[in-house]
């Protein structure tokens, strides 16, 4: 198993203040616990994100886009959390949409879309856990670049980064009740 942090200067990049990231103390974010489990040529991580604001953006994973046909589970196992989706293609957003889930309810990550985890509390921890592929990579570079997702989630609710030329109006999905058994569907 690998446990490793992100910093605030590891996610200043996706931030929706980077002003405010320049002066900030540069603190542990969240943490990652990867491999604790492997099965099948799947491995599964765990995610803590403690309760904090990042200037008036709530605390958030730095996100990622996955390469190649490779998706996602996601399972809340404390807390709550809004999982950000985003489908990045021929140099524009075609779909966005945010999911809320609670204890025990799960997320299928889409192949070809890119997710940030968010921690929409500011007295609770968000613990979560996710399943895939052991050969899945990820890819930031467009995500960097673009200063993070196309939608930041702050104390005034969604607003939309302006990095994005278009971007569309944002969805909200329900979660699954809970994660599938058969996971077989991650193999890319």
């Amino acid at each position: 198993m690998e446990v490793s942090s992100r910093r605030l200067n590891d996610i200043k990049n996706v931030l929706c203040d980077r002003t405010w990231a320049k002066t900030a103390p540069n603190f542990e974010v969240y943490f990652m616990y990867r491999g604790v489990k492997k099965k099948s040529g799947l491995r599964y991580d765990i995610t803590i994100i403690p309760p904090c604001l990042l200037s008036k953006e709530f605390a958030k994973t730095k996100g990622h886009e996955h390469l190649g046909n490779y998706g996602e589970l996601y399972i809340t196992l404390k807390g709550e959390a809004i999982y950000l989706l985003q489908k990045h293609q021929n140099n524009k957003i075609e779909d966005v949409y945010a999911v809320k889930a609670g204890k025990g309810e799960a997320v299928i990550i889409p192949p070809k879309y890119g997710h940030f985890t968010i921690n929409p509390s500011l007295d609770k921890e968000l613990k979560v856990a996710n399943w895939l592929d052991e050969k899945s990579q990820h890819r930031y570079d467009v995500i960097d670049k673009k200063q993070g997702a196309c939608y930041y989630y702050t104390t005034k609710g969604w607003i939309k980064n302006k990095n994005y030329k278009k971007v569309p109006k944002l969805r909200f999905e329900k979660p699954l009740k809970s994660a599938p058994r058969d996971l077989s569907f991650l193999k890319g």
